[in-house]
């Protein structure tokens, strides 16, 4: 497998599925399950997940993957591996908020390398290039045809006055705590993966997460702010956070522009 033949294959099951997402989006009622932890899932959850692995498994069948939907039977043996969650942030889509996005990314040696986060009721597809470097594409999003693309690149930020996206599902005051370390300008609420890619286009300058999230949720972002020339580092000690841990789960973490000085936890 090439990043020439990943990123055309990520881009295009992303858009499928998200047609498929918006499809029961449109509908008039929301079938909603809760799984064993608690979380809800839906049958979109479920049909785009069903999308993105079948197209995966036939394009890369010898690459391991990993989908949210699909954890109890997880490979836990590899460092390289597709990862995916078909929807991240259920409770914005049950509730029509719109913030619910398509992830789908590539980890080698446990760093995100390349992946595609498209928010279909917002109609923003962000994803990386071949080269690594992230771009966000607009118009038609044509399944078939690249529109026009933006190269995306982190604030050159000033530290008197950030810009910060926060979640909007899991806002506490752990986080409030450790935001008012920093000099604000203005906050941003943002449902899944988008607060990393408002990182990326330069929208905000920093993402601190004091909370449960797993693999999944993160990965894409994550490439798509690496793209950018951002980071993402274990909230405890700032050291990078890597992939393929114990269970797939996360510790707290920061997504941020290069340019700003990290307060300590």
């Amino acid at each position: 497998m090439t990043y020439d033949d990943l990123i055309p294959v990520i881009r295009k099951l992303a858009l499928e599925a998200g047609d498929k997402i918006m499809e029961i989006y449109d509908a008039d009622d929301l079938d909603v399950k809760v799984k064993s932890d608690d979380s809800p899932v839906t049958e979109a959850d479920e049909a785009a997940d069903a999308l993105i692995s079948a197209g995966l498994r036939a394009a890369f069948p010898d690459v391991m993957l990993v989908t949210e939907e699909q954890s109890a039977t997880h490979d836990t043996s590899g460092t390289t591996f597709l990862i995916v969650d078909p929807l991240d942030g259920t409770k914005e889509f049950v509730h029509r908020r719109g913030d619910f996005t398509v992830n789908i990314a590539l980890v080698e040696d446990g760093v995100p390398t390349r992946g595609v986060v498209y928010a279909p009721a917002k109609g923003r597809m962000f994803y990386t290039q071949a080269d690594g470097q992230t771009v966000e594409e607009t118009g038609a999003l044509d399944k078939d045809n690249v529109g026009d693309v933006t190269l995306l690149s982190v604030a050159d930020s000033d530290n008197s006055a950030l810009m910060v996206v926060a979640s909007k599902s899991h806002r506490d005051q752990a986080t409030d705590d450790y935001i008012n370390k920093y000099a604000v300008k203005d906050m941003k609420s943002a449902g899944s993966s988008l607060k990393f890619c408002l990182v990326a286009t330069g929208e905000a300058d920093i993402y601190p997460r004091v909370g449960r999230t797993m693999e999944w949720d993160t990965a894409a972002g994550h490439a798509v702010l690496t793209g950018a020339g951002g980071k993402v580092v274990r909230f405890d000690d700032h050291a990078p956070l890597f992939y393929g841990k114990d269970g797939y789960a996360n510790p707290f973490f920061i997504a941020y522009a290069p340019a700003v000085d990290l307060k300590p936890a």
